[in-house]
C-alpha cells in the first residue's frame, strides 16, 4: 500500500476485507462464536471471553514499556467492558482466546501493534452491534444499551492508535497489513466453525 498515510489506513482496510466484516457482522457471527446455542449467557459469555483476552493483550503490551498511553487507556476500557457484562460474566472463568486476539498479539513491532489494534476494533465493533441486535430482539433493552456503549470505547481506541501512528510517523502500510492479518484470523476462525457446524458462511443474515 505505497504512500499510505494513518488516515487512508481504516478506508484501505475496509475496502480490501468488506466481504469479511460484512459477514463477521451478520447473525451468523453469534451463531460461531456461541457453538450455535443462542441464548444470551452464551452470548455474553462469547463476548466476555474475546474482552478478557484482548484486554490482557493490551495490559501487557502496556506494560513492556514499548508503548505510550494508547494501549493502557485501550486496556483500561476492556476491563470496564468486562466488569460491565452481565450474566455469563458471574463466575465467569475465560475460555480459549479468539484467533483474533492471538493474531493481534502476534504483533512485534509498534506499528504492528496499533495496525492489529485497529483491526481489532473493527472487528469487535461489528460483532458489538449484532450482539446489540439480539438484545433488542429478546426485548432486553438494559444489556442492549450496554453494548451499544461499547462501540464508543472501539472507535475511540482505534482513533488513539491512528493519530499515534501519525504522530510518531509509523509505517501505515505495515500498520495496514497488521489489521487486515486480524481481520482474516477472525474471518478465517468463523468460517471454519461455521463449516465444522455443517453451515454455510457465506449467505449474510
Amino acid at each position: 500500500m505505497p504512500g499510505m498515510d494513518a488516515t487512508d489506513l481504516v478506508d484501505a482496510v475496509e475496502a480490501d476485507y468488506q466481504t469479511e466484516l460484512s459477514r463477521l457482522g451478520s447473525s451468523k457471527s453469534i451463531y460461531a462464536d456461541t457453538g450455535g446455542d443462542l441464548n444470551p449467557d452464551r452470548v455474553l459469555g462469547a463476548m466476555a471471553d474475546a474482552t478478557h483476552h484482548a484486554g490482557a493483550t493490551l495490559a501487557a503490551w502496556a506494560e513492556s514499556g514499548d508503548a505510550d498511553d494508547v494501549f493502557a487507556d485501550a486496556a483500561d476500557r476492556l476491563e470496564t467492558q468486562y466488569a460491565a457484562i452481565p450474566g455469563e460474566l458471574d463466575g465467569h472463568e475465560p475460555g480459549d482466546e479468539p484467533v483474533a486476539v492471538a493474531e493481534m498479539g502476534a504483533a512485534d513491532d509498534l506499528a504492528s501493534r496499533y495496525g492489529a489494534l485497529v483491526g481489532w476494533s473493527l472487528v469487535a465493533q461489528r460483532k458489538a452491534g449484532q450482539v446489540t441486535g439480539y438484545f433488542t430482539g429478546q426485548a432486553d433493552p438494559q444489556t442492549a444499551g450496554l453494548v451499544r456503549e461499547f462501540g464508543e470505547d472501539f472507535e475511540a481506541v482505534r482513533a488513539a492508535a491512528l493519530e499515534a501512528i501519525a504522530a510518531q510517523s509509523l509505517d501505515a502500510a505495515a500498520a495496514a497489513t497488521a489489521a487486515g492479518d486480524v481481520v482474516e484470523a477472525a474471518y478465517d476462525e468463523y468460517v471454519a466453525t461455521l463449516e465444522a457446524q455443517g453451515v454455510n458462511p457465506k449467505p449474510v443474515c
